[in-house]
């Protein structure tokens, strides 16, 4: 390993928990994307949210995403919402192998639900909110992804597994 292995996928789907146990199989260094924009800004993510919107905190993940993808032996978990741009999924699918870990809709509300950490789902209704966000990046997900994995009813640890075999090929 070498190139840059990149998790995406929704909220919930298990992007930062797999990651790090992945990097730890692979003896690679694990980053989350949106841990690196908060130790640089200083800040929690709700906070960027808040003071400089939405289109702000995705500046900020580009900057994050374009800087990691330099690195070698590297697993990375990226924020749901990383594949919104364009130059992100050009970013993903230059620099890497990229890792698309969906669940089904009540997998995510049920790992989401209580987190006042995901802005986007302080809303009324976070399950219609969900099932919108899917809605529209199901298909960006699966055009940067080499390989689509599905976490409903899976350990972590099955998961990781499976990940490292694909990438052994």
């Amino acid at each position: 390993m070498t190139r840059p292995v990149f998790l995406v996928g929704p909220m919930g789907a298990g992007k930062s928990t797999i990651g790090r146990m992945l990097a730890q199989r692979l003896e690679a260094e694990f980053h989350d994307t949106d841990q690196v924009i908060e130790a640089r800004t200083g800040a929690d993510i709700p906070w960027i949210f808040d003071v400089e919107g939405e289109a702000g905190f995705r500046d900020r993940e580009t900057s994050v995403l374009d800087d990691l993808a330099q690195y070698q032996d590297v697993v990375i978990a990226t924020g749901g919402g990383i594949v919104t741009r364009e130059q992100n999924r050009h970013i993903l699918q230059a620099a890497g192998t990229v890792i698309y870990l969906t669940a089904s809709i009540d997998q995510l509300v049920n790992r989401t639900y209580k987190d006042k950490k995901r802005p986007l789902l302080q809303v009324d209704n976070p399950r219609e909110k969900i099932v919108e966000l899917y809605t529209v990046r199901d298909p960006l997900y699966r055009s940067v992804a080499d390989y689509v994995l599905v976490t409903d009813g899976r350990s972590p640890k099955y998961v990781v597994q499976h990940i490292a075999e694909y990438l052994q090929r």
